[in-house]
């Protein structure tokens, strides 16, 4: 006689593997690689953008503190834009909206540009830039969902978060080296160009689909009570939480980085490969379950790389010296494979009439989180020693994930689904 037993985040059910999807089966979808090629010049604008910004606004006011803000926008209105905004992203055709972003984006990143616009015209676009974000993410993230299917879709996410992680690692590099024979203004002029021409990638290269949702049920209401009303539900609530928990305390090491370099005696170049450290190891760790694991496997690595993925930042109670605290957040991105198996829960626990509002207030919930996360590092790293505040947050961080992957484990019981089945 079979016995029934619960299905459980991690698991299928189905003891037999399915066939190991490539990275290349991704880049053979035509209308993905319009949104993967418009994804790198979007990246490469905002780095531009951001880097000049920082450039410019130190040159004219020789103020840390007014240029560490220009930084800080580009967080602080995430939350706010995620709640208030995201609903759009269901209501519309996603081929406009997200034209649309690019295009006030790039009218933005052109007033910026003129030479006769003031320094405080210049902290409101980037604020206009920052609330367009979250709703171009989210708006994004559900067009993938559109045009990739099953774990396809989750392999075209990781390549998405990929190119983010690689432009921490090079991007402001390159950034900051073409700052040496271009201007602020001119380099701001690149990233006008860049949004243009993912602007025009995304209107040529992708289908005018419909909106996803329509007329006057409740997954149409525009008020932002409709969005946090996803909060109700305990399994988006969960993996909500598992999105933005760990990112919020991995940050923490970079809003502490400075002082941990300084006090250690690594120098310009230690602090730049500490930095640079856990986003490698992110693009390695993705890169190697992407290709080299099936589906079933990334579900079941899921929850434990997660629960074990603040560990090394918790290791830092050792007072590690520069090049060990390098490997130990190196190890910290090589856990971030577990995020290929929250991509398929999550698209598969959400509505597809909600799917544009969701994937809006997750990135939202992600980067306002992160932008706390650093701001608390940085100030924790003035009163306490930079390795203590790593490490305490290493610990804090594993004790709240694994409250939040008890979550995750029980919301899916609860419901009896399998995380890659449908609801």
């Amino acid at each position: 006689m079979r016995t029934r037993r619960a299905v459980v985040a991690g698991e299928t059910g189905d003891p037999r593997d399915t066939p190991v999807t490539r990275y290349r089966a991704v880049f053979a979808v035509r209308e993905f690689r319009a949104v993967f090629a418009a994804h790198v010049l979007s990246v490469l604008g905002g780095v531009f953008a951001e880097v000049a910004l920082a450039v410019l606004v130190f040159r004219q006011t020789g103020s840390a503190l007014l240029t560490g803000l220009i930084f800080a926008l580009g967080f602080l209105p995430y939350a706010l834009s995620g709640v208030l905004l995201s609903g759009l992203a269901d209501r519309h055709p996603p081929r406009r909206l997200l034209v649309t972003c690019d295009l006030l984006s790039a009218a933005c990143m052109t007033a910026m540009a003129a030479p006769w616009t003031p320094l405080a015209a210049l902290f409101v676009l980037r604020c206009a830039v920052a609330v367009i974000a979250p709703l171009f993410t989210g708006t994004r993230a559900a067009s993938i969902a559109d045009i990739l299917q099953g774990d396809l879709y989750v392999l075209g996410r990781s390549l998405v978060r990929i190119v983010a992680q690689t432009s921490q690692i090079i991007g402001y590099g390159l950034g900051g080296l073409a700052l040496i024979w271009m201007p602020p203004r001119a380099a701001l002029c690149v990233a006008v160009i860049t949004f243009l021409g993912s602007a025009l990638l995304l209107r040529l290269g992708t289908r005018d689909r419909p909106a996803r949702a329509s007329g006057n049920s409740a997954t149409t209401d525009r008020s932002p009570v409709s969005t946090v009303r996803l909060l109700g539900d305990r399994r988006i609530r969960a993996l909500l939480l598992m999105w933005w928990i760990p990112p919020m305390f991995f940050v923490v090491a970079e809003g502490a980085a400075a002082p941990y370099s300084d006090a250690a005696g690594a120098g310009s170049a230690g602090f730049g490969l500490f930095l640079a450290a856990m986003p490698a190891g992110t693009v390695v760790s993705e890169l190697l379950a992407g290709t080299l694991l099936t589906p079933v496997t990334r579900d079941r690595i899921a929850l434990p790389l997660a629960a074990v993925s603040l560990l090394p930042m918790a290791a830092f109670a050792v007072h590690p010296p520069p090049a060990l605290g390098v490997v130990f957040m190196l190890l910290t991105g090589l856990c971030a494979a577990y995020t290929l198996g929250m991509d398929r829960w999550f698209v598969d626990a959400v509505p597809e009439q909600t799917r544009g509002r969701a994937m809006s207030l997750l990135g939202a919930g992600v980067m306002t989180l992160q932008g706390l996360g650093m701001a608390v590092g940085g100030a924790a790293a003035e009163v306490l020693p930079a390795y203590e505040v790593i490490c305490g947050a290493g610990a804090i961080g594993t004790l709240s994930v694994l409250g939040v992957l008890r979550s995750v484990r029980h919301s899916a019981e609860r419901a009896r689904i399998d995380p890659g089945e449908r609801r």
